[in-house]
């Protein structure tokens, strides 16, 4: 237990936060009844004035601590890494910077651990905490099978900004996908609810345009092999599970190796990799990191597969990013119109093959 007063400056990642938010994040192991008991008794003050619990902090502040009010806590047990893990988690690193790291996550490894899952991008963050320094938080998630940009945050206070910036939808990104088919619109919208699939026995969506939660994807085709395929840029404008790989599959155009909402025809006969084709290939997002400029803008290269794949397509990786960023023209009303037919045309084609599968008898679904 400390015998002394203790002064602290506030930092910038801290900027706007609480004071007993403030005593969570840096003196964890001060309660909360104890921080109210000397802001009431006028112990605890912020630039030599008496301050309350609820009062935000502003960077370059001082904030005056009273000995004691410390209690003893076990503090969390780190991970024991081996050499190799902690060679994969560096291996991953994009950028790293005071407030985050950006990894490109591989193919086929999870972000978190669940029910029989025990290797995953969050056990390995450890490797990234020095003593004493506090353990990086990831702030949002890509599916096992999705590869490429993650965002980690490094402290308390980046992961709370960097998650604002995702719930409210400022943040950009960018995926890379292989798609069967070539969609008839080449620049467009899905807006299509998502809703969890009944009775399906773990995670999968649907699209239910009566009850599910409002999603919506901007499309482009970048590039097509003839009818057989085409590489596709996404935005998903929402954050739904799963939201691409439904969306695009929706509309009669699977993702290539998602068996999951494709089926057997998500699949390239040849030999074109049955690993699933969807990539996070850019995050553009706020930084408060000074020397970012105020953004972070990341890319990350493609897994060996997909480059592979888009090699044997005949694409190039360099013909997406030659397109300017600026957002296209505003189309015209007839062009809407247009664009909301084609759409239309394709999800009802969609569903017709849903309800022919469904209603087909079991010999005659394992012919087709």
């Amino acid at each position: 237990m400390s015998g002394d007063v203790r002064q602290f400056t506030v930092q910038p990642d801290d900027d706007g936060i609480r004071l007993d938010r403030w005593f969570k994040r840096h003196l964890p192991q001060v309660g909360f009844a104890t921080v109210s008991r000397w802001a009431r008794t006028g112990q605890v003050r912020v630039d030599g004035k008496r301050a309350r619990p609820e009062d935000r902090l502003t960077a370059g502040q001082i904030v005056r601590v009273p000995p004691g009010g410390e209690t003893a806590r076990p503090q969390a047990k780190r991970r024991e890494l081996t050499e190799d893990q902690r060679a994969q988690a560096e291996a991953m690193v994009i950028r790293k910077t005071p407030s985050a790291l950006v990894l490109n996550k591989p193919p086929g490894l999870a972000t978190q651990g669940g029910t029989g899952t025990h290797h995953h991008v969050d056990g390995l963050l450890d490797a990234f905490a020095g003593e004493g320094d506090p353990r990086p938080r990831l702030v949002h998630r890509l599916d096992k099978d999705t590869s490429g940009v993650l965002l980690v945050a490094r402290t308390p206070g980046s992961a709370a900004f960097f998650s604002r910036r995702f719930s409210g939808r400022s943040a950009k990104k960018i995926y890379w996908a292989l798609v069967i088919g070539v969609p008839e619109v080449a620049d467009g919208t899905i807006d299509a609810p998502l809703a969890k699939q009944p009775g399906t026995g773990g995670e999968k969506m649907h699209v239910d345009m009566e009850s599910g939660q409002p999603a919506k994807t901007r499309y482009r085709v970048v590039d097509r092999a003839g009818n057989r395929a085409a590489w596709v840029e996404l935005q998903p404008l929402t954050g739904r599970t799963h939201q691409l790989r439904v969306h695009m599959a929706a509309i009669g155009h699977p993702i290539v190796g998602d068996g999951k909402y494709g089926g057997q025809d998500a699949f390239l006969t040849g030999s074109i990799s049955r690993k699933m084709h969807l990539h996070a290939r850019r995050l553009v997002i706020d930084s408060p990191d000074a020397g970012e400029g105020g953004t972070l803008d990341v890319t990350a290269e493609l897994p060996e597969h997909f480059a592979a794949s888009m090699e044997q397509l005949g694409f190039d990786p360099a013909g997406s990013e030659a397109v300017p960023e600026k957002a296209p023209p505003a189309p015209t009303r007839e062009a809407k119109k247009q664009a909301a037919k084609a759409h239309a045309k394709q999800y009802r084609k969609a569903r017709r093959g849903e309800r022919r599968t469904r209603g087909a008898p079991a010999s005659k679904k394992g012919k087709r």
